[in-house]
């Protein structure tokens, strides 16, 4: 029961983030483009690589098995919005805007993978 409780209210507080920061950036930019998720998935993407550098066996473990429920599965699970960009992609497709779909998809793919590089890079030095 524990495990469900840890990722029940660590997908609370990454749901309301998520909320939050795509909303923020929406507003801040405009919503032609779907800036908002894409900074999410970016920033959940990062944040994912270092909890996970931390959380890897072997050396100095950071975040036991707790702690990866909460913040992996739990907060970053909730945050990251891949169900969100999928349905803004149909939708600009169906809309027939096929480069800002295309751009959506490129993007979030090349940069998401970036982020989860480099906070792994920065999860590594930390642990």
């Amino acid at each position: 029961m524990l495990a469900y409780l840890l990722v029940a209210v660590g997908g609370a507080i990454g749901s309301v983030g998520r909320f939050w920061l795509s909303g923020l950036v929406a507003n801040s930019f405009g919503k032609t483009f779907p800036l908002g998720t894409l900074a999410v998935n970016v920033t959940g993407s990062f944040c994912i690589g270092v909890l996970y550098a931390l959380a890897e066996p072997g050396g100095r473990r950071l975040i036991g098995p707790n702690g990866r429920l909460f913040f992996m599965y739990g907060v970053c699970g909730g945050y990251t919005t891949f169900s969100s960009f999928s349905l803004e992609t149909l939708s600009q497709l169906q809309k027939g805007e096929w480069f800002h779909a295309g751009s959506n998809v490129v993007l979030s793919v090349v940069l998401c993978l970036i982020a989860v590089w480099l906070g792994y890079l920065l999860g590594s030095r930390i642990r």
